[in-house]
């Protein structure tokens, strides 16, 4: 997103892009007639909006230009969102004026899509290049979406040898800045080498209200796959870190930890094994709305389960050193 400064005068400022002038200049945008204008060359239209008939022909410019600079008889929030849906998905850019600090962010974040440019004073500076950084921070998250999510993780099928007693201990919640799917969730794990993949609490249950942003992963001595491929133990993890969120097809992608709440809790302790018979463990809250995934990447309460049952977990034959894949060996119990 732009900051254009409405200034005859061309004081430098950080972060503004292009000044807006009422007048020809060949370093400025300018409107003249109905046109948006850089320098010499038109560059779009400019649309006063002052009844529905102007918001209409401002909607109807979408893809025809590459700009058009909105300004206002009354300043209002919804004839912005208008044209910004018409012009979604179109090469055109919308430049709206702003005279009131608040509205920078209201024009920014319009649709969650906003404006390409705010075009304000000196008055309304400040608070525009706030929405402009706010806005860059928030392409950044989205071009990671855009490009995460495609890894895919080799899921294996684990027997459940054991259910035991876990005692009580320090029990660890993490709560997304994202909403979760059905069939989402982390690798948590007792041991590096095998992460059992627990799922969200997406699922209503009789007597809580689901938290779609929510997995609660467990003891704070296991581990868990983070966003970049290391692994941290549950202990260690913070707001604001990346973790791997994984779906039942092993399907990737990241999130960021908004908090974590950690109580003392009842566990189970659950032993299971891989095909080549190596050995594993977790300890999960004893708790119905804690669930880990059946072999067909159905959730199932880990309540319910029993010996002999098979859950999907990702097994490598990795030791880990700080977090870190090594060659070294070692063994855990």
């Amino acid at each position: 997103m732009e900051v254009w400064l409405n200034s005859n005068s061309t004081p430098s400022h950080d972060g503004v892009d292009f000044h807006f002038t009422e007048k020809d200049s060949e370093a400025s945008i300018f409107t003249k007639e109905g046109f948006l204008y850089k320098g010499n060359s038109q560059i779009g239209a400019h649309v006063h909006i002052n009844s529905d008939e102007r918001q209409q022909y401002a909607r109807s410019l979408a893809g025809t230009v590459d700009w058009i600079y909105l300004t206002f008889e009354d300043w209002s929030m919804i004839p912005i969102e208008n044209v910004v849906a018409a012009c979604d998905q179109t090469p055109t850019r919308i430049a709206a004026e702003i005279i009131e600090p608040l509205q920078a962010h209201g024009a920014g974040f319009a649709l969650e899509i906003g404006v390409d440019a705010l075009v304000c004073s000196e008055k309304e500076l400040e608070a525009a290049l706030i929405v402009k950084s706010l806005r860059s921070s928030t392409e950044e998250v989205r071009d990671e979406r855009t490009n995460q999510g495609h890894d895919i993780l080799s899921l294996s099928e684990v027997k459940i040898t054991s259910i035991e007693s876990g005692h009580t201990g320090d029990r660890v919640c993490i709560d997304m800045t994202s909403l979760l799917e059905v069939g989402e969730g982390m690798l948590i794990g007792s041991t590096a080498r095998s992460l059992a993949l627990i799922h969200g609490e997406t699922i209503e249950s009789t007597y809580v209200p689901k938290r779609p942003f929510r997995i609660n992963a467990g003891s704070v001595e296991a581990y868990t796959m983070m966003a970049d491929g290391s692994t941290k133990y549950l202990s260690e993890l913070i707001s604001g870190d990346k973790v791997m969120i994984v779906s039942k097809q092993g399907i990737t992608r990241t999130c960021t930890i908004g908090r974590l709440k950690i109580e003392t809790r009842p566990f189970i302790l659950l032993r299971y094994s891989d095909e080549k018979h190596n050995q594993a463990h977790l300890l999960l809250q004893q708790a119905e709305t804690v669930r880990v995934l059946d072999k067909n990447g159905a959730a199932c309460s880990v309540t319910e389960l029993g010996v002999g049952d098979v859950i999907l977990a990702y097994n490598t034959n990795q030791t880990r050193h700080i977090g870190v894949s090594v060659s070294a060996s070692s063994m855990e119990r």
